[in-house]
């Protein structure tokens, strides 16, 4: 399989290559201060004509096939610069299950950066089982009320909206009683408490309790009880590693303590850049099924159990060549600890492997 830049595609890194070499250093790719400044960085990645490159036209996106994407991802990583903002998950939830009206509305602030979004799933009491969620929107006129609490909120205390999944049918089977709701997060009725994070960073996650907040009706995506659809849709692709560009990522670390290494690597570190290039054969391998047409459903799950891996492989091989007094080395691996519990915890994935693809138990 010929892995080489088109000419078209060679044009594209050379342009973005040459706007990275004046802009990256000027952003900071981790901490307290790489939060507070993503909304400049997204925005300036868009200004530049670098992001929503695969997203549809009409709502601000530039269709170009996914491997540019991917191209973007890799010299992001080689240049030092940050990751670009994570939005795929809600940019293809929304688009693929909201209607015409609430694409036009909401995808194109989310996709040029002028509006920030949070996804509020995850719950103190339900774990790894969202079917289980606890809070409720219940309808009253025009707008639903919202009651319950959501953690592990990504960007929440600055979010403006919030893609969020509540019960609205309470007396249906778990799974047919969620409702998704595009919810307004500067209103009374929202408390926030941030989380700190043992690598320090008090700027990424939140609490939020909901009491009393309102929703208007129209703003629900699907109809009611369809909510377990759109989170499928959006757990499925947050599993991807094709989308999420973390190979690129994970490859330039290993390089960089290889180097540090001056050609005596730990095992650790060996079996790390064994584990990264097979990460970046198989990003390839998806790239190419998605260029063919191809979709995923279970297979996500087999996805993220590679990428949790890969990174705690990464994380561990960065304490042992640096040591925990290198901080940045040392936020690596305490980070990469996470991995097995976003997205969906690595014993639900082997769960759903087994369930779903060898049929075991069936």
């Amino acid at each position: 399989m010929d892995f080489r830049d088109s000419p078209e595609e060679a044009a594209f890194r050379d342009r973005l290559r040459s706007w990275l070499a004046d802009t990256a250093k000027t952003f900071p790719t981790s901490g307290d201060e790489y939060w507070e400044r993503q909304p400049e960085w997204h925005r300036a990645l868009y200004g530049a004509g670098f992001f929503g490159l695969s997203w549809p036209a009409e709502y601000g996106g530039q269709e170009l096939p996914p491997v540019y994407d991917v191209i973007l991802d890799e010299e992001l990583a080689i240049a030092g610069a940050p990751a670009r903002p994570s939005l795929g998950y809600l940019v293809i939830g929304l688009g693929r299950h909201g209607s015409e009206k609430l694409r036009r509305t909401f995808l194109p602030g989310m996709i040029d950066g002028t509006e920030r979004w949070c996804q509020g799933f995850s719950e103190p009491g339900a774990g790894s089982d969202l079917a289980a969620l606890t809070t409720t929107a219940t309808r009253d006129g025009d707008n639903y009320v919202i009651h319950g609490h959501k953690i592990w909120t990504s960007y929440s205390d600055v979010a403006d909206w919030c893609l969020l999944l509540a019960r609205t049918e309470p007396d249906k089977p778990r799974h047919r009683g969620l409702s998704a709701f595009i919810v307004p997060m500067k209103q009374p009725g929202i408390e926030q408490r941030p989380l700190q994070m043992m690598s320090g960073v008090t700027k990424e996650f939140g609490q939020v309790l909901f009491d009393g907040a309102t929703v208007p009706a129209e703003n629900m995506v699907g109809a009611p009880g369809e909510g377990w659809a759109l989170a499928m849709t959006v757990v499925g692709h947050e599993r991807e590693p094709s989308t999420l560009g973390f190979a690129a990522r994970y490859d330039k670390l290993v390089r960089d303590l290889v180097a540090r290494s001056e050609g005596t690597p730990s095992a650790e570190l060996a079996w790390a850049a064994v584990q990264t290039e097979m990460l970046r054969l198989h990003v390839r391998r998806r790239l190419s099924e998605q260029l063919d047409g191809v979709s995923h459903g279970s297979e996500g799950s087999l996805d993220k159990l590679l990428m949790t891996w890969v990174e705690q492989s990464v994380g561990h091989a960065a304490v042992s060549e640096a040591g925990t007094r290198d901080t940045d080395m040392l936020g690596a691996y305490l980070y990469s600890r996470a991995q097995s519990v976003m997205g969906g915890t690595s014993q639900i994935q082997k769960n759903i492997i087994a369930s779903r693809i060898l049929g075991l138990g069936v």
